[in-house]
């Protein structure tokens, strides 16, 4: 007969010894927080986490939400954030759904405590998102203590050079370009310096851009703008090219035409080619010197800063030279005063004192290498009106000429306003458009439906007849200046009248 078994009994007796030693070790530590002093404690853990280091193979890096500014959230967190808001989204249970800073959309973060796994040539790495409760204070602060979040990061220590030279780096640079594909992208301007915010805001404003525009919808010469895309491609690709040549990864356009083809409107398509934000200088807003070194600096990287008619932003243009050539210093001084008197009338407004100095070392000088990834852009109406080191190659590294609309321009108008590809009257317009001059702007504005009765034949009727009226009036303009060239009554008129004038003063 076989005696019965004592497991249960020893199983049973071993819990209830456990149980035991553990209440013994909680007593006896709740004594020792209580009356061992800190200092005393304090050593003891210390030497038992150098203790246990000896025996723990693993390794843990911790990214804080906020290190040093409470005001700033660092970027090291933000970036690993971003990181793992993608891996997290198709692992982790739970989940918290949040409207992003910058962005239009929902982004899904990992909740707290949660945990998930990574995998980076062949090493597997843990990640755990985690919270720490702020121990209250007596001290009274306008910022009150809150809840610090913090990411963990957990790795088997042999695999130290790995994770610290290329994981971590792997990390960072995927987050931030998640952050930038994501983010809503911005249209910025600069205040005058005497409204500028307090210390630590930025002297920016802005407001979200929504700028429809692309070069789809562009009316340009399928040439010309498959050119400019691939340039403004190559350029975005090409930092470890800038690096390698030494120079500031920038390049600058000068984009010129007359008034109404298209300049403002290019812009907008290349900030919406490259996902850029766009920060819109106005320099009679600007002090001085200094103060535009402090408005570039405060610029982002991925970014296009664009100064709108440059000819009439400031006097820095090349017709200042000749004037100061041709006018004695007393001249100068004089004319001097009266821009500082007239100056001095405005209301809130100070005078600016940008020069061109200062503005071509904004472009490309020493400062101008902060951030990366910038594209600086003029646009003008009189190119010739500019000087010549300011657009110079290596400023102004491409120059894009935006002229009266031609015929494939024309089309690409005719799809987008009317949805019309093909119709009989292009013939007309063709033919039409070949001896007139007529801007995209115009085109554009004789396209659109002014009522739900205008159809496809009534807008190009419309356009038709602008471009005969225009073409009547050039042709009348020729011939009104061929009439005052040759007709021989208004010269004998005009030797008259000085003849007269001569006999008088005789």
């Amino acid at each position: 007969m076989k005696k019965p078994t004592m497991l249960p009994a020893t199983m049973s007796e071993m819990w209830a010894t456990m149980g035991s030693t553990l209440a013994s070790f909680m007593f006896l530590w709740a004594i020792i927080r209580q009356y061992c002093p800190y200092e005393l404690r304090r050593f003891f853990e210390k030497y038992t986490h150098q203790l246990t280091g000896y025996f723990y193979p693993y390794i843990r890096i911790s990214f804080h939400e906020f290190t040093g500014d409470r005001l700033k959230c660092s970027e090291a967190y933000a970036a690993v954030e971003a990181y793992l808001s993608t891996n997290s989204s198709k692992s982790a249970k739970r989940l918290k759904a949040e409207m992003g800073k910058d962005s239009s959309n929902l982004v899904l973060s990992m909740d707290d405590y949660e945990r998930v796994t990574d995998e980076f040539r062949g090493v597997k790495v843990w990640w755990v998102s985690s919270k720490v409760a702020s121990t209250p204070t007596r001290s009274m602060s306008y910022y009150p203590e809150q809840e610090k979040r913090l990411y963990k990061l957990t790795f088997h220590r042999k695999y130290r050079q790995t994770i610290t030279e290329s994981y971590l780096e792997h990390v960072v640079r995927e987050g931030k370009e998640i952050r930038v594909r994501n983010r809503q992208r911005k249209l910025y301007t600069n205040s005058p310096g005497y409204k500028w915010p307090s210390y630590k805001q930025t002297m920016w404003s802005h407001i979200v851009f929504e700028h429809p525009a692309t070069f789809e919808t562009m009316a340009m010469e399928p040439e010309k703008k498959q050119e400019i895309i691939e340039d403004l491609l190559t350029f975005s690709k090409s930092k470890d090219f800038y690096k390698k040549i030494g120079k500031a990864w920038k390049r600058g356009y000068l984009l010129y035409g007359p008034p109404g083809t298209g300049k403002s409107t290019m812009i907008a398509a290349m900030a919406n080619l490259l996902n850029y934000d766009v920060y819109d200088l106005e320099l009679t807003a600007v002090k001085e010197n200094t103060e535009l070194r402090k408005l570039l600096i405060e610029t982002t990287s991925k970014s296009i800063i664009v100064i709108e008619d440059i000819d009439c932003s400031l006097d820095l243009t090349g017709q200042r030279k000749k004037k100061a050539e041709k006018s004695s210093d007393d001249e100068i001084e004089r004319l001097n005063k009266e821009i500082a008197k007239r100056e001095g009338k405005e209301e809130g407004a100070s005078s600016s004192k940008v020069t061109l100095s200062g503005l071509l070392n904004f472009i490309d000088g020493l400062w101008s290498a902060c951030g990366g990834e910038r594209l600086v852009v003029f646009t003008t109406n009189y190119v010739e009106k500019l000087d010549p080191a300011l657009i110079r190659r290596g400023r102004m590294d491409k120059h894009i000429e935006l002229s009266y609309c031609s015929f494939e321009g024309f089309k690409v108008l005719a799809k987008n306003y009317l949805d019309v590809e093909m119709h009989p009257m292009f013939e007309t317009i063709k033919r039409l458009m070949e001896k007139t001059k007529i801007t995209p702007a115009d085109v554009a504005e004789n396209l659109m439906p002014k009522s739900p009765r205008d159809d496809a034949k009534k807008c190009l009727s419309s356009l038709i007849q602008a471009l005969e009226e225009a073409n009547e009036e050039a042709q009348k303009k020729i011939n009104d200046e061929d009439l005052g060239e040759n007709d021989p009554t208004i010269e004998d008129s005009v030797l008259s009248q000085v003849d007269k004038e001569t006999e008088k003063s005789s």
